[in-house]
């Protein structure tokens, strides 16, 4: 068992071993001469094999890292996002710069819109982390019920006020367009603004990943 009788002259004569027994050990080493391949590079074990294989794999998979592609959002999207956001800041500076009435009033309406930008923003941070966290990784109840109590209550008021104002109703109109017009630049800042460092993050993950299968390959 384990050991072959091949005849001299037989097809097998290449080997090199016309005429004596080849055990199964020998294989390997038998199979390399065959193809022309130097003695010392056939070892018992197959190691040869495997590396010639496991370098076809290193290289494919580093072919296939530097193939990828990071999504980004263009230059003109980013530019359109940021000039939105300046466009409302400026009408609603301007709105409340020149409002007529009281100064409590006009005090009360800009920490209003201050409000509401702060808790929009904080709103915005706080769906997008728990929408890609991991199991378990989420923030707490309480934290949630803060967020989300905070731009309600700053919506709320800040509406209230608006509606209540004894102006003249254009400039309501003028206010109140001015003031959902900043909210919803500051969810599309917010969002763009993350996408940017997402992909920040997801770019230099995969070079590294390329340095280290290129410095795995040549080793």
């Amino acid at each position: 068992m384990g050991v072959a009788q091949v005849p001299t002259g037989s097809g097998l004569g290449f080997f090199g071993n016309g005429g004596q027994k080849v055990s199964k050990n020998d294989t390997p080493m038998l199979c390399m001469r065959c193809f022309g391949m130097p003695k010392q590079t056939a070892g018992p074990t197959g190691s040869t094999m495997r590396s010639m294989f496991n370098h076809g794999l290193r290289a494919s998979t580093a072919m296939s890292s530097s193939s990828r592609i990071v999504p980004r959002d263009s230059r003109a999207w980013q530019l359109q996002v940021w000039v939105s956001f300046g466009i409302a800041v400026f009408l609603c500076v301007v709105g409340l710069a020149w409002l007529p009435g009281e100064p409590l009033e006009q005090v009360f309406m800009v920490m209003g819109y201050v409000f509401c930008l702060s808790t929009a923003l904080v709103l915005a941070k706080f769906v997008r982390d728990n929408e890609g966290s991991r199991q378990g990784a989420k923030d707490v109840p309480m934290w949630k019920l803060v967020v989300w109590g905070g731009f309600a209550v700053a919506m709320g008021l800040t509406g209230w006020g608006l509606l209540g104002m004894d102006i003249n109703v254009t400039y309501k109109a003028f206010l109140g367009v001015g003031w959902l017009y900043l909210i919803t630049t500051a969810f599309t800042l917010a969002k763009m603004l993350r996408d940017r460092h997402e992909a920040d993050l997801l770019e230099a993950r995969w070079q590294g990943r390329r340095e280290a299968s290129t410095a795995h390959a040549t080793e």
